[in-house]
């Protein structure tokens, strides 16, 4: 007997932060066998049940931190994989440091709310009355691009510095985040890791990490994430590489064709670098360390 179609449900969480004054917009992508229909998130666009059943139960839960300025919806491929697969894939926006609202883009302040922003996701998500009961208990993992990779490893342990030009006196100064236990594993992609380069930065973070960076990355090049990863601690379970002709952007989704174009950066690739292709493997390497890390 053939089993029905997977397809991909969503729905929004209410998501305040107290401490920002802000409310993160929180989206939940999760597997449903209900008919989905094109939804749109500003220029971006998605197959999706809105509101629909949850099929599957102890599905593990993951969190999406998207780069400086942009938007989650630029991981959509991959978020959609995931919850097509049997993951409930929480994308989240960070007020301040978004494709709507970049305010507070280079300072303190967004260092520090960003991985409060991902706690209080992975809150909201555990506590939904509906979606709570359908996943794995107190346990997820979070996938980060570029400053989503530093978000990430804030939240998993890691201990940032703010850096001199961020700061009003030009002094680098920590930034307290607080860790949160229920983060398991982590995905960097293309990670921003400067704000690691401290003693002992790195050595609190335990979990698992699957790390891919680009060959041709001038945002953040491989040998200088490399530098920073060395901060691990020595039993560090990790699983790097480089991916060959690769630059900073081709992590994300293909653009719509209306913003493929050299004035919109994150559309674009180096010469002879296929996104559209190496995006399937992208998909089955996150969802199989998923797996390993998270197991249903």
């Amino acid at each position: 007997m053939t089993e029905p179609a997977r397809h991909v449900g969503c729905c929004t969480l209410a998501v305040p932060d107290a401490v920002q004054g802000a409310r993160v917009p929180v989206h939940v992508v999760y597997p449903t066998l209900a008919p989905a229909r094109t939804e749109t998130f500003g220029p971006y666009s998605l197959e999706l049940a809105r509101d629909a059943p949850v099929d599957g139960d102890r599905l593990p839960l993951i969190a999406i931190s998207h780069g400086t300025g942009s938007t989650p919806w630029v991981l959509r491929g991959l978020a959609s994989h995931l919850a097509r697969e049997g993951c409930a894939v929480a994308l989240l926006e960070h007020p301040g440091n978004s494709r709507t609202d970049n305010s507070l883009a280079g300072t303190p302040a967004n260092l520090a709310n960003r991985p409060r922003h991902v706690r209080l996701a992975l809150d909201a998500a555990f506590a939904d009355a509906t979606l709570g009961a359908r996943l794995a208990p107190d346990a997820a993992v979070v996938i980060g691009h570029s400053l989503g990779g530093y978000t990430a490893l804030s939240v998993a342990g890691g201990h940032p510095m703010a850096l001199p030009d961020e700061t009003s006196d030009g002094i680098a100064r920590p930034v307290t985040v607080d860790p949160d236990p229920r983060v398991r594993a982590c995905v960097l992609l293309a990670p921003a890791l400067p704000w690691f380069m401290g003693p002992g930065a790195l050595a609190d973070v335990h979990a698992p990490l699957l790390v891919r960076t680009g060959e041709r990355d001038e945002h953040a090049p491989p040998a200088f994430v490399e530098r920073i990863l060395r901060g691990l601690p020595v039993d560090a379970r990790l699983d790097y590489e480089v991916v060959p002709g690769a630059g900073h952007f081709a992590f994300l989704s293909p653009f719509p064709p209306a913003l493929a174009d050299p004035s919109v950066p994150p559309s674009q690739d180096p010469p002879g670098f296929d996104r559209a292709a190496y995006q399937s493997r992208l998909h089955a390497e996150v969802l199989a360390f998923v797996r390993l890390t998270l197991p249903a």
